[in-house]
């Protein structure tokens, strides 16, 4: 086992029966470009399987917390916690993106800053834990990881969609409905990034990225909400 490895256990608290689970779940799919002759596979299977789990955890934790949230505030609370941003933030704690592993073009393009990518690695790990320990190694990571994220976010009472919330803001400011912009668009047609700014007027207030249009656009109106409310 690498010493990365070894390091990035010790950061997550988890000690895998099977290291090589967690290596899959840092492999970007740029990385096999360059590295073909080693048969490797990305990994986005992991994602798929990380992101219902973390879906399912934040779902049970959230209906357990907030026993009279109705289900639209319990809805928009976990769109929030799961969120690119707020994922990207995680890993940043733990300085996940030195333990990725990229092409040198998505490296040099700041891959491992990319909120994205280390959104998708989050849950990547998400999975890989539980197929390797099971759900009670998983809830014991989240746990950890996102339990006082999730009292954080709560206390902020945002509790609409993130469009709404920075919608009211920005008219509340400035009485001017904010715009979303799509700044670029990266990866294959199957596997595109968006990113997206946000506008009140002219004035760029923030960015975010995702897998989908909406998904950015969220991304950035979170952003937005933090900027102009001095949430962290």
């Amino acid at each position: 086992m690498t010493d990365s490895l070894l390091e990035l256990q010790e950061l997550l608290g988890v000690k895998f029966n099977n290291p090589d689970s967690l290596e899959q779940a840092l492999i970007h799919r740029s990385y096999l470009n360059e590295n073909r002759a080693l048969k490797l596979v990305s990994n986005e299977r992991l994602e798929f399987l990380g992101d219902a789990v973390l879906e399912q955890w934040t779902t049970e934790k959230l209906y357990k917390m907030f026993p009279d949230l109705p289900e639209g505030d319990l809805t928009s609370l976990r769109s929030l916690i799961v969120c690119t941003n707020n994922l990207a933030n995680l890993a940043n704690k733990i300085s996940l993106g030195k333990f990725i592993k990229l092409s040198h073009g998505e490296e040099s393009h700041g891959g491992r800053q990319n909120q994205s990518i280390l959104a998708d690695t989050t849950e990547s790990i998400i999975g890989s834990v539980f197929l390797d320990q099971g759900q009670e190694a998983v809830n014991k990571l989240l746990d950890s990881f996102l339990g006082e994220n999730i009292d954080t976010i709560s206390k902020q009472k945002i509790y609409k969609d993130p469009k709404s919330h920075f919608q009211e803001i920005a008219q509340a400011r400035s009485g001017i409905t904010p715009h979303y912009e799509t700044v670029r668009e990266t990866g294959p047609d199957h596997q595109k990034i968006f990113e997206v700014a946000a506008y009140i007027g002219t004035d760029l207030i923030a960015s975010g990225t995702g897998n989908s249009k909406q998904k950015a656009e969220e991304a950035a109106a979170i952003a937005a909400i933090q900027k102009l409310t001095n949430l962290s």
